[in-house]
């Protein structure tokens, strides 16, 4: 059986510009729709945070009128999920060789301390150089940002990928505010970043980097990464 990480923020809340906060926390979706899919392509799922710290659920998650129709039970699936693992693993004290992939999903709190995580970083770069799967999705990518080699390069840049759009963030309401924008972010570090049209479902693949752009593609950034692990046997 295989071994997959949901590496999650330990953020609540998402300071702003003027010095306002802005509640945060777990996208539902996005973390429901890959344990879903992970599970039933018979891989098991742990989960990790900055200080083992198990973050509260985003309520826009789970408002239909921002996270449609299906988000009561992908707030059940993640709920169940989480209890049911109990108290997240110390990204610090995780060991990178017990994993075939490493994903992290979103909700705003990867952009609070994700981006920085020098134990996350570390962790990205084994998982890379190994050529195990690496996956991130909506502002998840942020958390790529923390791989960084001892000179200061980072170690995705010149890879494609998608990430939660400057558009987005603008139609969201989160965009004026916010210290920085992802997309936007990832392309000054190097990135090739790509998107779809706004809100649709829009993954990308570049070797073992599996990235989704918003909640819409989480499922299938989910199942890119079962195909990826299923190639690699």
């Amino acid at each position: 059986m295989s071994r997959i990480l949901i590496v999650m923020s330990a953020a609540d809340t998402w300071e702003r510009t003027d010095g306002t906060t802005y509640p945060t926390g777990y996208w539902a979706e996005e973390l429901a729709a890959p344990f879903e899919t992970f599970v039933a392509a018979g891989h098991a799922v742990e989960f990790a945070s900055p200080g083992g710290v198990r973050q509260p659920l985003d309520r826009h998650s789970a408002d239909p009128a921002v996270a449609g129709p299906d988000c009561g039970h992908h707030v059940r699936v993640a709920e169940a999920a989480l209890r049911e693992f109990g108290a997240p693993l110390r990204l610090a004290d995780v060991d990178p060789d017990r994993y075939d992939a490493v994903v992290l999903p979103g909700g705003h709190g990867p952009l609070v301390d994700l981006h920085e995580d020098p134990d996350l970083g570390a962790l990205l770069a084994r998982a890379d150089a190994d050529g195990r799967i690496v996956a991130a999705v909506c502002h998840g990518p942020a958390g790529l940002l923390s791989a960084t080699g001892p000179d200061g390069h980072w170690l995705f840049a010149g890879r494609r990928m998608a990430a939660f759009t400057d558009e987005e963030e603008q139609l969201f309401g989160t965009a004026e505010g916010a210290p920085w924008l992802l997309a936007t972010r990832l392309r000054e570090r190097g990135a090739a970043h790509e998107s779809g049209p706004a809100y649709q479902a829009f993954t990308v693949v570049d070797g073992n980097l599996v990235t989704g752009q918003n909640p819409a593609s989480s499922a299938p950034m989910a199942e890119q990464v079962v195909v990826g692990m299923r190639a690699r046997g």
